[in-house]
């Protein structure tokens, strides 16, 4: 599927494996709904956590679209929602607007599948594309700053590179803060409390190819990781690697 609306319209019934390599050229965006009690605790804690909460887009109380998607409703275009009530996931399902009420804030978060398109256009592979699986991601030993009821682990999205171009990676990654910029940690995944590349906490194991290091990458489903932590009464996010795309261009997020 080519462009943003086209993704947007077969999410609204179809349950996709993921989103990446979808409507190349344009900037997806993880989902987190609360209750409005928690809305300024949640804002302050990306505030603090910019690296894997950056924040591109916040909904006022009830809003359901916005002008990053024109014309489209957070929620029902997101390919698979979760559902947590009381730190649990207690529902997994294709359209969220049960869950939704008018004191619901919605607010969208920067994602990585952003940047791998510019990966992808210097010749860098992307292991989990090439394998048509969704990418890995690890809850991992890395502390968030707390803010208000919320704290807990910050979870990374890991893509093997060839090790002759992992610091193209960083280079390429790093000129987009906007999407969780530069890698957060290369190689040695013990060394952030990842015991085994094969069982990831969210997301799809993959191949590592011969020659590639595991680079890791501060990744937009922590706020999942601090719900579960926080046990805030209700939650809606996006299914992991299933996102919400926009009609705002990659490049809008590049810097010089």
């Amino acid at each position: 599927m080519r462009t943003p609306e086209d993704v947007r319209a077969f999410a609204r019934t179809h349950a996709m494996a993921t989103t990446a390599g979808h409507a190349r050229g344009f900037m997806q965006a993880n989902l987190i709904a609360l209750p409005c009690e928690y809305a300024f605790d949640f804002l302050l804690f990306a505030q603090r956590n910019p690296k894997p909460c950056p924040i591109v887009g916040v909904l006022e109380a009830g809003e359901y679209t916005s002008d990053l998607i024109p014309g489209g409703d957070v929620r029902t275009d997101i390919p698979v929602y979760n559902i947590y009530e009381d730190g649990q996931l207690t529902h997994t399902l294709v359209d969220a607007t049960p869950f939704y009420s008018p004191d619901t804030i919605s607010f969208l978060i920067g994602c990585s599948f952003t940047f791998e398109n510019a990966l992808l256009d210097n010749g860098i592979p992307l292991a989990h594309i090439d394998q048509g699986r969704n990418v890995p991601m690890y809850r991992t030993t890395i502390a968030t700053t707390p803010a208000g009821v919320f704290s807990g682990p910050m979870v990374v999205s890991m893509r093997p590179i060839p090790a002759s171009q992992v610091s193209d990676a960083v280079r390429i990654t790093s000129r987009y803060p906007a999407v969780h910029g530069a890698p957060v940690h290369v190689g040695a995944p013990a060394a952030i409390g990842i015991e085994d590349l094969s069982q990831p906490d969210f997301g799809d194991a993959i191949d590592i190819p011969a020659g590639s290091i595991p680079v890791f990458w501060a990744c937009g489903v922590t706020p999942q990781a601090i719900v579960m932590n926080s046990r805030p009464r209700l939650a809606i996010t996006h299914a992991p690697g299933k996102m919400l795309v926009t009609d705002i261009p990659d490049r809008e997020f590049l810097i010089p």
